[in-house]
C-alpha cells in the first residue's frame, strides 16, 4: 500500500523500535501533520485470547471520561411512561412500533439503539439489519434495560463497546485530534483498565501483548502498556 507524503513525514518521527509512555506517545503525534478534519484517536489491543471460545470471547462497555468528540445519536425501543423517560435523559428518539417499521424498510440512521427487555422480541426479529451494523442491543453491553435514563446518559456521555476480534484485537476510539492530549490519556486508561478488569480468568501467563495508538491517517505509535494507568 502505498502512503501519501503527511503519512511518510509522519513515519519519520516514529522510531519503530521503541515502546513509547502514553503521554510521550500523545506529544508525538501532535507533531504529525494535520489533514482537514478532525482526526480519531484510535487504540488497538491485541490480547492472548483465543475468541472462538465462548470463555474468552472479551466484550464490554466504557464510559469515556473525557466523552468520545462524537454528537451520538441514541434510539430507545419500549413503549410507555418509559418512552417519555428516555426523552427526559436526553436521547434523539423513543418510541415503539414507528422505529420498528422503519427499521423495517432499511433505516439505521443512529449510534446506539436501547430497548427495555420486553421489546427484545421485536428487536430480535430484525437482527438481519440491525446485527451487521453493530445496532442490536445487548443485555452483556448494558443496552437491554429497564433503567433507560441511566443507559441513555451514559450512551451521550462517551459510553463504547467493545470486542475482541477473530485475530484477538480490541480497537477502540478514545477520542479526537482535537482533544487534549491529558484528555486522551485519561480515556486511554479507563479503556485499559476495563479490559484488563474483564480479564477471562481461563487466559493464564501474558494477556496483553501488545498496545498501539494512531489517528486515522497516521502510522502506529507501539505504547508501553505496562506503565498505562500506573
Amino acid at each position: 500500500m502505498k502512503h501519501g507524503k503527511s503519512w511518510r513525514k509522519a513515519r519519520e518521527l516514529v522510531d519503530r523500535n521503541q515502546s513509547y509512555a502514553l503521554d510521550e506517545a500523545l506529544n508525538l503525534l501532535e507533531q504529525f501533520p494535520r489533514p482537514k478534519f478532525d482526526e480519531s484517536v484510535d487504540v488497538a489491543v491485541r490480547l492472548n485470547v483465543n475468541p472462538r471460545h465462548a470463555d474468552q470471547m472479551v466484550r464490554g462497555t466504557v464510559v469515556l471520561p473525557k466523552g468520545t468528540g462524537k454528537d451520538v445519536r441514541v434510539l430507545v425501543i419500549t413503549r410507555g411512561p418509559k418512552e417519555q423517560e428516555a426523552l427526559d435523559a436526553g436521547a434523539d428518539m423513543a418510541g415503539a412500533d414507528e422505529y420498528l417499521a422503519k427499521i423495517d424498510g432499511g433505516w439505521t440512521d443512529v449510534d446506539v439503539i436501547i430497548a427495555t427487555p420486553d421489546m427484545m422480541g421485536e428487536l430480535g426479529k430484525r437482527g438481519r439489519v440491525l446485527g451487521p451494523r453493530g445496532l442490536m442491543p445487548n443485555p452483556k453491553v448494558g443496552t437491554v434495560t429497564m433503567d433507560v435514563a441511566r443507559a441513555v446518559q451514559e450512551a451521550k456521555a462517551g459510553r463504547v463497546e467493545f470486542r475482541v476480534d477473530k485475530a484477538g484485537i480490541i480497537n477502540v476510539a478514545v477520542g479526537k485530534r482535537s482533544f487534549k492530549a491529558e484528555d486522551l490519556v485519561e480515556n486511554t486508561e479507563a479503556l485499559y483498565k476495563e479490559l484488563i478488569r474483564v480479564k477471562p480468568a481461563s487466559v493464564k501467563g501474558v494477556y496483553v501483548t501488545s498496545m498501539f495508538i494512531s489517528s486515522t491517517m497516521s502510522p502506529s505509535l507501539r505504547i508501553d502498556h505496562h506503565g498505562v494507568g500506573r
